[in-house]
């Protein structure tokens, strides 16, 4: 009777676990085995622009985003590309040894030309041709 409330009572834990029938000495063992936690990570902030409960795209998901965007275009056989972005996100993918911009280039073979726009939206960017097209 022990044995079988025992199971039932197990049953909803996530844990893999074995339960033995009572032995001759009324002894009954138990054996867990830890799940580990799924991990969940949210990619999602609070927009810096307003008070409101908005929520935006991670600056640093935008960079792979970016990324991802430049590497459909020269799959698809862009010969120039200009970048329009904010400042801040210019100057991040600008500045350093070796510049996301720089990796670009040995990536692709291609040099990417960013340029800064002041009335662009924090988040906001956009991929021009030579004559200024939006791509």
């Amino acid at each position: 009777k022990l044995f079988n409330h025992l199971k039932t009572e197990m049953k909803e834990d996530r844990a893999k676990h074995k339960i033995l029938p009572p032995s001759k000495f009324g002894l009954i063992q138990i054996t867990r085995q830890r799940v580990r936690p799924e991990m969940n990570i949210k990619t999602r902030e609070e927009n810096p622009s307003n008070g409101l409960n908005n929520e935006v795209e991670a600056p640093i998901v935008l960079i792979d985003k970016i990324s991802e965007d430049i590497d459909r275009l020269v799959n698809k056989g862009e010969s120039h590309i200009n970048l329009n972005t904010h400042p801040f996100i210019a100057a991040y993918l600008e500045k350093g040894y070796p510049s996301v911009r720089l990796k670009w280039y040995f990536k692709y073979k291609k040099w990417i030309k960013i340029i800064p726009r002041d009335a662009y939206k924090y988040l906001e960017y956009h991929f021009l041709d030579e004559n200024g097209k939006t791509i």
